[in-house]
């Protein structure tokens, strides 16, 4: 009986993982049509997010860290992409849109100051790109993003808004510093075995929570969706774009190396953002209208990751038949 649940869990697991495409959608729908039942649970939000956070942080340890620091150039050039190209780049586009000042500014430029997305240790795993440097970056991004994003917001947007860089700070310590310090002590003291226990539990309540994050989030902004109607095809439209400049940005530093496990892997590092997080913060800190675009990747991302996965797939099968 205890085998059968174990196959259970770890199987649902795979298929949450292999239709996140499909899952990440239907949550955002579902907030978005039921947001009377579900606006009320965005208390839970941290408490969701901080769990996603730690589990992710069971896979990795402290030798994989120090492995891929043995090789930092990587590291450093896709976090100086993301962080502080990809920001400039996001917003000189949400200006040309919108106009100075609008609030979706602070959406797209939040995208890119966000730390890593979890999620890209999938692609870069079915892609074959090298996974231990992609939970460093994800690892080291995370830590340093109570500094990072108070620090960004208050140079992009510091004259324009009241922001307490503080709490910011804190909030980003509580969900996502000790977290990750407790996910890396705990496989450190199971000697990796955490998962291996765990993992046919943790991993399905995981997929569940950031689909429930996801959920809550469209919950909240739902009822202000008239706002936005008029500007719906320009949000996508700068969502996409915003999107796309990771995956460029990652491309064209990975050039530099010559090689394809670290292209794919800076590619997807850089395409990938922690979407749930900024759309906590966003709602924790913003005006609604300024989690607009935040909440559109919801629905672009996964899918672009996609097509990403098909184009690399695509000229790896023609470089092994030329």
């Amino acid at each position: 009986m205890e085998l059968r649940w174990k196959l259970a869990g770890l199987a649902m697991n795979r298929y949450y993982e292999r239709n996140m495409i499909f899952f990440i959608p239907a949550s955002l729908v579902l907030g978005f049509l039921f947001f009377p039942w579900f606006d009320s649970w965005s208390v839970a939000i941290p408490y969701l997010f901080a769990y996603i956070t730690f589990v992710m942080a069971l896979d990795c340890n402290v030798g994989q860290l120090v492995q891929t620091l043995k090789f930092p150039i990587p590291i450093l050039l896709t976090l100086l992409l993301v962080h502080g190209v990809a920001p400039y780049l996001a917003y000189l586009l949400g200006s040309s849109m919108f106009g100075e000042g609008s609030p979706y500014i602070i959406g797209l430029v939040l995208f890119t100051i966000i730390p890593l997305g979890v999620s890209s240790v999938i692609w870069v795993r079915m892609i074959g790109g090298n996974v231990p440097l992609t939970l460093s970056l994800i690892v080291i991004d995370s830590m340093l993003s109570p500094f990072v994003v108070p620090w960004l917001i208050h140079l992009y947007f510091g004259e324009l808004i009241q922001f307490d860089t503080m709490k910011v700070m804190l909030d980003l310590m509580k969900i996502i510093v000790i977290p990750t310090i407790i996910g890396v002590a705990v496989n450190e003291w199971t000697r990796g075995r955490a998962l291996q226990w765990t993992g046919f539990v943790v991993g399905p309540i995981s997929k569940i929570s950031f689909s429930l994050v996801v959920l809550i989030n469209a919950a909240v902004i739902a009822p202000l969706v008239h706002t936005f109607k008029s500007d719906l095809i320009l949000l996508i439209t700068a969502s996409v774009i915003v999107i796309l400049i990771g995956y460029a940005l990652g491309w064209f530093g990975a050039r530099w190396f010559r090689d394809t496990v670290i292209l794919r892997t800076m590619m997807y590092s850089a395409g990938i953002k922690n979407i749930s997080l900024g759309v906590v913060i966003g709602v924790t800190y913003f005006e609604p209208k300024a989690v607009v675009p935040i909440v559109l990747t919801i629905l672009i991302q996964q899918p672009m990751a996609t097509l990403i996965f098909q184009v690399l797939k695509k000229q790896s099968k023609d470089q092994s038949t030329s």
